[in-house]
């Protein structure tokens, strides 16, 4: 169409030069031939001018431009028919123009204007038509051009790296345990999970990272697991719409419902409904949701696995907590008496017997005090127990500020101190198969004929094989407190109930 301007620019002015000449020459023909008024003659003549251009020039103006287009449009190789609708529909926005205009044109009087209502109306359709066509083939176009750029960076090499990383702690629950998690149905597992890591702060000392949550298809509909740095540690089942009740004295809850076992404390339990609740409580027996399960469950694994989820990482955060306050300690001891590695150690060694570190104070203090003279972890370890002592013991003392243990016979002591052997992993005591399982015996019959406070045992032994019989031990007895002589303070009372004795 623009190559086409020149045909029609050339007859326009051809056109307007014939215009005026006729308009002058009638001017005179009607003044000297016609003996008209000049303003008589030249209101007739006008008219008389103006119709013939009309007549003549629009005619000749569509020839012209129809002939420009077919010229001008020789070098391409498009059909005639859709260049034009092409040029005609490419803009919606001029289609729009001239509905307005021709709308105009229809309200002045004396104007056809039935005639341009109807091709205002259908130039206003086809333009709202046509956009409409364009927005959705430009949306269209933009979708494609996104499915390729993700399907382009799925072409791209995985990053291996996310696939390698595991997390220090998280949880997978069965498809039945999702509306635990939703908080629209009054679920509140995931704020409950939160505040473990603060009780875990609190109790311990240690920080827990995030635990995450997922759903995994293959359990179990109602079963959860517990992992730690992707491995399974603990698991169990439960009834989301019921209620756990449970002895605690641990005789068994003798109530209707679906017999289990409490997955924390092994407790016989049973499944009851909501509304047996009341039934529940006033026979003594203890009632918790199905939430409550698995945040204790969770709770009494991270404090049993809590050596493992100290890291260096951790070590160094709670040593930089304890610098703000008290940096002369820990500028003393790191880096030049110890490594962070050698804090952790000594704090893992702490927390696998459930020793609180938030005294990290004082944990510094005796090791800036000690390695000095020893870099034994075990020894170390050793010394902070027994800066330790009061809290160690708080744990244990009942109201009367006593605590109730067994002691071992001194034969068995002195067998235990002869057989020690030392290596890189600290003492053991190499005693042979025969007098450990006799031991093992001995220790088990003495504690049950012991009542314990919290029903927590407690083996009193003298300093020296205190870690070497802690070794022996835990495989067998891994909830047995062993407690030095030198842990326990001045003002605490010592009951011993029994002797173990071979």
């Amino acid at each position: 169409m623009d190559g086409a301007s020149k045909f029609v620019k050339g007859d326009a002015i051809a056109g307007i030069i014939v215009t005026i000449i006729n308009i002058l020459g009638g001017i005179i023909i009607g003044v000297m031939m016609k003996h008209m008024s000049a303003a008589q003659a030249a209101q007739n003549y006008v008219r008389l001018t103006v119709g013939d251009g009309l007549v003549s020039q629009v005619p000749a103006l569509l020839i012209s431009t129809a002939s420009g287009i077919l010229v001008t449009r020789s070098a391409n190789a498009e059909s005639f028919g859709k260049s034009m609708t092409k040029q005609l529909t490419g803009f919606p926005i001029a289609l729009a123009i001239a509905s307005v205009l021709m709308m105009f044109l229809a309200l002045i009087p004396q104007m056809p204007g039935a005639t341009f209502f109807i091709l205002s109306v259908g130039a206003g359709t086809a333009a709202y038509f046509l956009y409409k066509d364009q927005r959705e083939k430009s949306e269209e176009a933009i979708a494609r051009e996104e499915e390729e750029v993700i399907e382009m960076e799925s072409k791209e090499p995985e990053n291996v790296m996310n696939l390698i990383s595991v997390e220090p702690m998280e949880v997978e629950i069965g498809y039945g345990l999702i509306p635990l998690t939703n908080e629209s149905t009054g679920g509140d597992l995931l704020q409950r999970i939160a505040s473990v890591r603060r009780q875990c702060a609190i109790e311990m000392g240690i920080i827990v990272q995030p635990i995450r949550i997922r759903d995994n298809l293959q359990l179990k509909n109602n079963e959860y697991i517990i992992k730690i740095r992707g491995t399974m540690v603990a698991s169990a089942e439960l009834m989301p719409n019921m209620l756990l009740s449970m002895d605690p004295s641990g005789a068994g809850a003798e109530m209707a419902g679906i017999q289990t076992v409490e997955p924390t404390f092994g407790l016989p339990a049973v499944w009851i409904n909501n509304d047996q609740r009341e039934e529940a409580e006033i026979k003594g027996l203890t009632v918790v949701d199905p939430t409550t399960v698995m945040v204790t469950h969770l709770t009494e694994t991270i404090k049993l696995h809590s050596y493992e989820l100290l890291g260096r990482q951790e070590v160094k955060l709670i040593v930089d907590n304890a610098r703000e306050k008290y940096s002369a300690v820990v500028d003393e001891l790191i880096p030049d008496l110890l490594t962070i590695g050698e804090i952790q150690k000594v704090l893992q060694n702490l927390l696998k017997e459930k020793v609180p570190i938030k005294d990290m104070v004082t944990i510094m203090e005796s090791l800036a005090d000690n390695s000095r003279n020893t870099k034994d972890l075990e020894l170390l370890t050793e010394y902070v127990r027994c800066a330790l002592a009061r809290t160690i013991c708080n744990q244990i003392i009942d109201e009367n500020r006593a605590i109730t243990v067994i002691t071992l016979d001194p034969s068995i002591e002195e067998v235990i101190a002869n057989n020690i052997q030392r290596s890189m992993q600290g003492s053991f005591p190499a005693v042979d198969p025969d007098t450990t399982t006799r031991i093992f015996t001995a220790l088990k019959n003495t504690m049950d004929s012991v009542y314990f406070y919290n029903n927590q045992p407690i083996v009193l032994v003298s300093p020296n094989i205190r870690a070497p019989f802690r070794k022996l031990t835990e495989m067998v007895f891994p909830h047995i407190m062993i407690l030095s002589i030198n842990e326990v303070p001045n003002d605490v009372e010592i009951r011993t109930e029994g002797v173990v004795a071979l």
